[in-house]
Order: C-alpha cells, then sequence, then structure tokens
C-alpha cells in the first residue's frame, strides 16, 4: 500500500543498505496472517515506527511507512493465488503500490516465471529485496512513476489497497483500465474502502482476514478480490 513516484537505486549503493538496516532495524521476520507458507518482515505498530522514519530522513511529511504491515488487500490477493495458482503460474507479474512485497511474493511461490513491485518509498524497496528473500525467491523492483507510462509488458497485474485516498484512486483506474485493453490480466485486492469503484469491478473472491496493523482492525474483516469488468469497445 502506497503511492507511486519513483527513483532508481542500486543495489549496492549506500542508501539502499542504509534503508535495509533500517528495515532489518525496526521489523521482525514472522509468518503472515492466513498465508503461514509466507514470512515478511513487519513492525509492531505504525506510529512508533512512522515517528522513526521522519527522524531517519529528516521529513515530517515522511508517508507512512505501509512497508511494514500485511494490508487487507494484498492478505486477499495472497490467499486468491494459493487457492488459483494457474492464475499466474508461467507468468510475468506486476505488483503495483508493492508496499512488502507481499502479491509478488505470493505470485512467484505460486509459479510466475518472474514478478516486478513497484513502490515511491525507498524502505519499501529494501523491504520487497528482504522479503522476497526471506521467502526464497527474487523480487525485480522499480523505482518511478508508472501511473505515467503505459502499463508493462507483463501478463498480470496485481493491485492491491490503493483505493484509500481519492486523489491516488483517480489515477490508479485509468492505468488499470489501459492494462486491461491490451490483454493484461488486472487483479485488484481491497476490503470495500471507500473509493473502491465498484462498479467497474467483478467480485472472484471474498476471505476473512486479519491484518497486522492498528490502522486497519486487527479483528478480521473482508477482504475481497476482483477482476476489471471488460471494457466497451
Amino acid at each position: 500500500m502506497a503511492t507511486l513516484v519513483f527513483n532508481l537505486f542500486l543495489e549496492s549503493s549506500p542508501m539502499s543498505a542504509s534503508n535495509r538496516a533500517f528495515v532489518l532495524r525496526h521489523t521482525r521476520p514472522r509468518p503472515v496472517p492466513g498465508l503461514r507458507e509466507i514470512r515478511l518482515h513487519l513492525a509492531d505498530e505504525v506510529l512508533p515506527l512512522w515517528h522513526a522514519v521522519q527522524l531517519e530522513t529528516g521529513d515530517p511529511d515522511a508517508p507512512l511507512p505501509y512497508w511494514a504491515f500485511a494490508w487487507a488487500g494484498g492478505l486477499a490477493i495472497g490467499r486468491y493465488l494459493g487457492e488459483h495458482p494457474e492464475t499466474v503460474a508461467g507468468r510475468r507479474v506486476f505488483d503495483l503500490a508493492s508496499g512488502s512485497g507481499l502479491c509478488a511474493i505470493a505470485a512467484m511461490l505460486a509459479g510466475a516465471t518472474d514478478a516486478t513491485g513497484a513502490d515511491i518509498d525507498p524502505f519499501a524497496v529494501a523491504a520487497i529485496d528482504l522479503n522476497a528473500r526471506a521467502n526464497g525467491c527474487r523480487v525485480s523492483t522499480l523505482h518511478r512513476d508508472v501511473l505515467d507510462e503505459e502499463p508493462p509488458d507483463v501478463d498480470v497485474v496485481l493491485a492491491g489497497d490503493w483505493s484509500y485516498e481519492a486523489r491516488l484512486a483517480e489515477r490508479v483506474m485509468p492505468w488499470l483500465r489501459r492494462a486491461r485493453d491490451r490483454g493484461i490480466d488486472v487483479l485488484v485486492g481491497d476490503p470495500g474502502r471507500r473509493y473502491l469503484p465498484v462498479g467497474e469491478l467483478v467480485e472472484l473472491a471474498t476471505y476473512p482476514i486479519r491484518t497486522t496493523t492498528e490502522l486497519e482492525d486487527l479483528e478480521l474483516k473482508r477482504g475481497s478480490v476482483y477482476a476489471l469488468r471488460p471494457g466497451r469497445g
């Protein structure tokens, strides 16, 4: 769960090493609720970690550390891919607003040939790499504003947890439509947030979900996976 403006970070750069160290310092590997085969570097509480990010970056407006938690939409997509591995098996996958990399990792474990996770937050890029390694797979990362470009040359786009903010939703949905119209399969994961355009979606599955962040209620809730309705033309 994240916004989508990117800069390129090289694996060997001091900033990358510093970001990885920060993620390791403030999280610990643990099983993901409902996806026991996946382990992520997760934090206990969002607000203390957010404060640590602000101090680390010197930016009081630093984004929330979405990368340190498992959110409902990503959890639902992970469950769906576990039950329907044919959705991604043998296919190239792009995980939009990847956060922790949960959806990309679930795709790789379900047999995807390769997966790319995209996220604005440099700590998320570090977390994606660490989480992929913790699960014995490799996920590439991308650092630029893909919403101002045409969709990538992939077979499947996974898009979890982007409908929490109106301006982001207004950018994501046209991009997802363009992906669909190029013949790319699009899966959306969401617990029914305010800006989810349900009229453009077809529900594929719904699961009981237990998230890992108090911002989204730690108790059981419902997370759904959707496909986009076919275009008109």
